[in-house]
């Protein structure tokens, strides 16, 4: 019988990209995750496993400590590889050290991976180094509550003005932690203080104040956990120093509806940006069971001139094609490439060929154009695509005298499930991008309609969106990815400068 293992293993403190190498490679060989309420699902939502929620929030446990404690172990006794997530770092006040207690009683393996603290990790995000030359010369963290709800139970620390103090899960227990530092402790009622909620996320808020003031401040900001407080003269440097929150795109929720496989590009650089991005994939890559007709066309892929490659999808399908049938790039020697934007382009050149020639502007119409100047009459085209692309292509190609042959590799379909959950976070977000007229068309399917900005890609995806009776607000002037982003900033920027 397979024996069982348990990997305690720190999520970090929000941030999806803050997770440790080591985190992923061990995630994808889990058979189980048990995941706490801030961990964030990003980090394993690829990863196919059974996932067991066990959040505890406030007062709201969906299980009690001693609940989790037994599932683990039931779990690891089935055999399985756990791997238990928790927010932050397992060891700081994570309780991952009674659940590796639990482990060692019952005779199951165990490793411990670390992850990044919120303790750290959130005041960097909102702009408070915890020491500093000037401010701070040592750190203490303590926790907000410990084992009851008793707020007396915190272990408050005396002051020194050279030391920042954090409290972490403190917000229930902030007037009792700050009449406490000053009653008992002699903080000067006038440290500074701040409280970060949501720290390293797209919803972090910041709120500061000084000891004597911040229970009152956070009471009429209405502040809830999850939050860090932090005592000390560093949390002046705030200001100065703060960045996150001052990104073009920080709070904004920015809906991508390209496929899941695709998303990510676009998806990291509006995070990097501050956006709170929500992948919503209206569509869904499947290559046609049937590439007969494809097969048929490498069998002999010397009598084509010119290979057109109109999408990434495109590229990976053909080459995918080109290897099952026992050859590789060698074989395209006397074909000249062509691609339709630098997307496609790159994703050629993993296969070691350099396209021949990519148009200015990444659209059908002027890949015609750019071909008609190398001159393509009488020559022999394979255009592998989606069943859904454009005819404008094929059409233009042949009325300058090109011999086409268009091939159907993929679908484009809507993706089988959308959840309710999906849906609400369309309806509260800020812009809708589309990087294609399928995007178009799949998500108009599902969405009836929208309050949202719409940005696309270029002008045909704009144009589909017209269709639909909608006007899109941004439309790239460069075609790509990186002309989608800047002008969805560009946007923001303005609305920003006239209020």
């Amino acid at each position: 019988m397979k024996r069982g293992f348990v990997y305690l293993v720190g999520a970090g403190p929000g941030d999806h990209e803050l997770i440790t190498e080591k985190a992923k490679d061990i995630m994808r060989t889990a058979d189980c995750i048990i995941y706490d309420f801030l961990a964030n699902e990003r980090i394993f939502e690829k990863i196919d496993c059974e996932k067991i929620y066990v959040g505890k929030s406030g007062s709201c446990h969906t299980l009690s400590q001693e609940e989790i404690g037994r599932l683990i172990i039931a779990k690891a006794r089935e055999g399985k590889t756990v791997v238990r997530m928790k927010g932050g770092d397992p060891f700081i006040f994570g309780r991952g050290g009674e659940e590796a207690e639990e482990l060692i009683a019952e005779g199951i393996p165990f490793s411990i991976v670390p992850g990044i603290s919120s303790f750290y990790s959130a005041p960097a995000y909102a702009g408070i180094p915890l020491t500093h030359r000037d401010y701070a010369n040592a750190f203490e963290v303590i926790t907000g509550h410990r084992r009851s709800d008793n707020e007396e139970d915190v272990t408050l620390p005396e002051f020194h003005s050279q030391k920042t103090y954090v409290f972490l899960m403190g917000v229930k227990n902030l007037e009792h932690i700050t009449r406490g530092l000053i009653v008992e402790k002699k903080f000067p009622e006038e440290t500074p203080a701040g409280i970060i909620t949501w720290g390293t996320l797209p919803r972090q808020r910041v709120v500061t104040g000084t000891v004597g003031t911040i229970a009152r401040i956070a009471r009429e900001r209405d502040v809830k956990p999850p939050a860090i407080i932090i005592v000390g003269s560093v949390v002046l440097l705030r200001d100065k120093l703060r960045w996150f929150d001052n990104l073009p795109l920080f709070g904004r929720r920015v809906v991508v509806t390209r496929t899941r496989e695709q998303a990510s590009e676009l998806s990291k650089r509006l995070s990097r940006l501050g956006a709170d991005v929500i992948e919503f994939p209206t569509i869904e890559i499947k290559p046609r069971e049937d590439l007969s007709e494809l097969r048929a066309a490498i069998d002999r892929i010397e009598e084509f001139d010119w290979i057109v490659f109109t999408s990434q999808n495109a590229v990976r399908i053909f080459f995918g094609a080109l290897s099952e049938s026992g050859r590789d790039s060698r074989s395209l020697y006397r074909n000249r490439i062509a691609a339709i934007g630098p997307a496609s382009g790159r994703d050629i050149e993993r296969y070691a060929i350099k396209p021949d020639l990519i148009p200015d502007e990444f659209v059908a119409e002027a890949l015609v154009e750019k071909m008609k100047a190398a001159g393509i009459s009488g020559k022999r085209i394979l255009l592998p695509c989606a069943a859904e692309a454009r005819e404008t292509l094929r059409k233009g190609l042949e009325e300058l005298g090109a011999r086409v042959e268009r091939i159907p590799i993929y679908d484009t379909v809507i993706p089988m499930q959308v959840s309710e959950e999906s849906l609400s976070e369309i309806e509260s977000s800020d812009v809708i991008t589309f990087t294609s007229s399928s995007t178009v068309r799949n998500f108009y399917k599902i969405i009836k309609s929208t309050e949202a900005i719409l940005a696309c890609i270029g002008p045909v995806t704009a144009e589909t969106v017209r269709e639909h009776g909608y006007e899109p607000r941004i439309i790239a002037s460069e075609y790509t990815i990186d002309g989608l982003v800047d002008a969805i900033v560009s946007e923001f920027n303005s609305l920003g400068e006239t209020g």
